[in-house]
């Protein structure tokens, strides 16, 4: 690894001071860099000679991370400050001592697959987007408490027309996200799988529905009440009656470098998620 990039959570004092330690005590490239990861948009130029991206918060800033990790098919390593860390590799207390076995190409490639939206707008028959999430995309009801009414289509076959507080469209990744917290399955996190599920839903289909990697959805937003697709829960743009958002599988990847083997995901499971295991 020559230059590293860290994208720290400028919210978290701690992560500004363990970002400059990483930058100026573990003797990387002069062309390394840190930048908050509420900037991601100024970051394009570097993308070329960026050889690993570095994140030092939780889930929330590898997803903001992402956004410019993935199209340049950059690796990441998280370092944990969150609560969940479910995407993050390594501990606060571990990192200055750890991070040089990922520089020195002694990890494993973990490839995450990702989601792309698209919006059809009704009104002007133009296209807004792609955008690309690596956890989930959710068409949802604005402010007003109000249902929203979707028509929803799998690879050209109309579904079901659901009225519910919204449909969340998530992948492997996403599916310990807001999927789980509504009662969604877990996937094996290298699945490429998607996964549709209502939340709260009124009316159609309440249960998951697990599809193939290949399927594409169409969302129709109808009845009375406009609504917000949100990305990642970064990214929140506002959706018209008669607008079309149609999901597939994103040409793009979050890459991230593995010390620990895939069935570390399962180990961890149930104490990230606060479960107690019989006997520990």
């Amino acid at each position: 690894m020559k230059n590293i990039g860290i994208i720290y959570n400028a919210r978290v004092p701690e992560a500004l001071d363990l970002s400059t330690a990483i930058l100026h005590d573990l003797n990387l490239s002069e062309n390394s860099w840190l930048a908050p990861a509420e900037n991601m948009e100024t970051l394009l130029s570097r993308a070329e000679n960026t050889d690993l991206v570095i994140t030092v918060g939780g889930d929330g800033t590898i997803l903001r991370a992402t956004t410019f990790t993935g199209p340049a098919g950059i690796p990441m390593v998280g370092i944990n400050m969150g609560r969940l860390g479910f995407m993050t590799e390594l501990q606060v207390h571990e990192a200055m001592e750890k991070l040089p076995f990922y520089f020195d190409g002694g990890s494993r490639l973990d490839e995450r697959n990702m989601l792309q939206a698209t919006v059809h707008k009704a009104n002007s028959h133009g296209t807004e987007g792609p955008f690309h999430a690596l956890n989930d995309v959710v068409l949802t009801r604005g402010e007003a408490s109000r249902v929203v009414t979707v028509a929803g289509i799998i690879d050209g076959a109309p579904v079901t027309t659901f009225r519910a507080d919204g449909v969340i469209m998530s992948t492997a990744t996403g599916s310990t996200g807001y999927n789980l917290a509504v009662g969604g399955p877990i996937l094996d996190p290298e699945s490429d799988s998607l996964v549709l599920k209502t939340v709260a839903a009124h009316m159609g289909l309440s249960a998951a529905m697990v599809l193939k990697a290949s399927a594409e959805v169409g969302l129709t937003l109808e009845g009375y009440q406009p609504a917000i697709l949100s990305v990642d829960g970064i990214i929140d743009h506002p959706l018209d009656l008669g607008d079309r958002v149609e999901l597939k599988q994103s040409p793009h990847k979050a890459r991230f470098l593995r010390a620990n083997p895939p069935s570390y995901f399962f180990g961890t499971l149930t104490r990230r998620l606060g479960f107690s295991i019989r006997g520990q």
